[in-house]
């Protein structure tokens, strides 16, 4: 009964508002033709790339149903976001079956890597409203970031300005959910300004599943009329209670928070030939775990990782072709009252060089990273793409490459009653090869590519014996993952409206399970079968509506499917949303045992001010 008055009220809700007034133009589609992808050191637009690129439009975006970047990425296939919760307070990040310690995320450029444990990577993850784009890059073409870019990269690309504006935004819905946020855009002479403060709640929708979570952002440019310096400051917060995130006891009501801040500077210096953009930045994060919320003594971690580093990318362009290259400085601190205080000096070098012949239709571009660790010593990542136009709008494109990943701290030294770190792991290391085919249209666009990745070393927490209770971080043999992944869009005219339609399927076969399955604590789980689809449709000039579906069938054979809706309907500078979430109530879990939350909705009121 639940489900079904869930799923009526939101066909209710679209009839009934059918007559409401508005005068936005006719949304535009993007055209991905037109998007020049910055997730490399060489920009290119995004047909010309000859990688494994997705990007997610802010159209994407705002038809995406998702209130958060954690929702938003799991419709993306091949990249598997294994939720804790909802409000996004712990989520961990997969790409094409690698671990949530191999996928780097960046915001415009800047690494957000942690070196205590890669579940922080998310924490970093902006608020949708100051993001334009974010471009997912796969396989790999993902080795010229180097470190942690083992699986594969995504860069969160922020908006520039949004003139002079301010956006009230207020939410309200189950499971005493209660959001609230303010974005505001300044334009001066010679600065522009975004800014965004927000607070996201829930009374939690099982025990101890609460949580009061902060986000705080703000982007300048000064000097923009000679030579632009472009500063970036967050500061996002979590604090939440954490049933059985980490264990299974019952008596335990484990209770975090977490910290993540980014300051950054940059600016680019541009000529006809030349390009350069250094940039400065300091990353902090502060972990504090509580096994028994109630009583802090009983057990406590507390992490505190500073990040300083200094980078400088290039692209040269001659009539030999495109050149790009770059080199960064980073200096690692770590206190912890676990384990201990650490501190790592990294440097990274970079160069790669795109020819292009055959009256451009072929690019051959290789390249070499290579990176230093204070504690692991020199290591290089070659690689190589290729691709072929066959005509404007088609073409094939293959790459081979090695990715490689040193241990965490967490993976080196952390230990509990039930965990051991191990302080003689080897580095991970992996050589990875792929081919695909992308076509791009402003009305249709396609890709298709299929993957191998042989991977040494793979870390894991394995017990000798069932009968143990401690787990050990182990290097395990040789892991060898393959698979398919396919994305489609289709943009047509109904009624004088676009109308998009997106589907993306993912296959992944590894032989991880082949390792050590009743002994494994992390090597379970992988996503084998992904699917997902979104229709996004406005029928009436002030009414959008968007229906997201998802399938997924894990290599323990758990599957599931879940159906998420939004609304949207505009009246003057107003706009009302409904965003209804698991609408058929579906039961499944995401990551270790926590169980995903049950149909929920959330109603939301945007006011804009210009």
């Amino acid at each position: 009964m639940k489900k079904s008055i869930l799923f009526s009220a939101i066909l209710l809700t679209g009839v009934s508002q059918v007559k409401a007034q508005q005068d936005d133009a006719v949304v535009k589609v993007d055209s991905l033709s037109e998007v020049v992808v910055t997730a490399n050191r060489i920009d290119l637009p995004f047909k010309e790339n000859s990688r494994t690129i997705n990007i997610v439009t802010s159209r994407d975006i705002k038809n995406s149903a998702a209130v958060n970047v954690a929702d938003l990425l799991q419709q993306v296939a091949g990249v598997d976001i294994r939720r804790r919760g909802t409000g996004g307070s712990q989520a961990d990040l997969y790409i094409r079956g690698g671990s949530f310690d191999q996928t780097l995320l960046l915001i415009d450029g800047v690494k957000m890597d942690d070196a205590q444990t890669g579940h922080h990577t998310m924490n970093a993850a902006l608020p949708l409203e100051v993001i334009e784009r974010i471009e997912i890059i796969k396989g790999p073409a993902a080795r010229v970031f180097g470190q942690n870019a083992f699986a594969g990269a995504i860069n969160i690309i922020t908006k520039k300005n949004l003139n002079n504006s301010v956006s009230l935004n207020v939410e309200a819905g189950s499971f005493g959910q209660l959001n609230g946020s303010v974005t505001a855009g300044v334009e001066k002479e010679n600065s522009s300004h975004i800014i965004h403060v927000g607070r996201i709640t829930s009374e939690g929708y099982r025990n101890n599943s609460d949580y009061d979570n902060g986000n705080y952002y703000l982007k300048s440019i000064f000097n923009k009329n000679s030579q632009p310096i472009e500063m970036t400051a967050t500061f996002m917060e979590r604090n939440f209670g954490a049933e059985n995130f980490y264990t299974t006891n019952p008596t335990f009501n484990e209770y975090e928070e977490t910290q993540n801040s980014l300051l950054a500077f940059s600016t680019t210096f541009n000529n006809n030939k030349l390009k350069i953009q250094p940039r400065i930045y300091w990353k902090r994060n502060q972990d504090l775990f509580l096994l028994r919320r109630n009583e802090p003594s009983f057990y406590r971690n507390m992490h505190i990782s500073n990040k300083i580093g200094v980078e400088t990318n290039a692209s040269y362009l001659s009539k030999l072709g495109i050149t790009g290259f770059g080199v960064e400085f980073s200096k690692i601190y770590l206190r912890s009252n676990n384990l201990g205080n650490r501190d790592r000096f990294m440097s990274n070098v970079f160069l790669e060089h795109r020819f292009s012949v055959a009256d451009n239709k072929l690019d051959i571009t290789p390249g070499v990273a290579l990176t230093y660790f204070s504690d692991f010593k020199f290591k290089a990542f070659p690689g190589l793409d290729i691709g072929y136009s066959l005509t404007n709008n088609f073409k094939v494109y293959g790459n081979i490459g090695y990715t490689y990943r040193v241990p965490t701290y967490t993976d080196l030294f952390y230990n509990d009653p039930v965990t051991s770190g191990n302080a003689d792991l080897e580095p991970e290391e992996a050589f990875a090869q792929e081919l695909g085919l992308k076509y791009t249209t402003i009305k249709f666009n396609a890709s298709v590519a299929v993957f191998n990745r042989d991977a040494d070393n793979l870390i894991d927490y394995i017990r000798n014996d069932i009968s143990e209770d401690v787990f050990t971080a182990t290097n395990i043999t040789e892991v060898n993952t393959k698979g398919l992944e396919l994305d489609a869009a289709y943009n047509f005219m109904f009624k004088d409206f676009v109308q998009t339609l997106n589907v993306g399927y993912a296959f992944l076969d590894d032989n991880i399970l082949d390792q050590n399955e009743a002994l494994s604590r992390y090597s379970l789980n992988t996503l084998k079968h992904q699917y997902t689809t979104r229709l996004s449709t406005q029928l009436f000039k002030n009414v959008r509506q968007n229906i997201v579906y998802k399938y997924a069938e894990r290599t323990t054979g758990q599957t599931y499917n879940v159906w998420d809706a939004s609304l949207a309907v505009k009246v003057n500078q107003a706009e009302l949303t409904i965003t209804a979430s698991n609408i058929f109530d579906a039961d499944y879990i995401e990551s270790g045992f926590v169980p995903m939350p049950p149909s929920n909705v959330l109603f939301g009121l945007r006011y804009s001010f210009r």
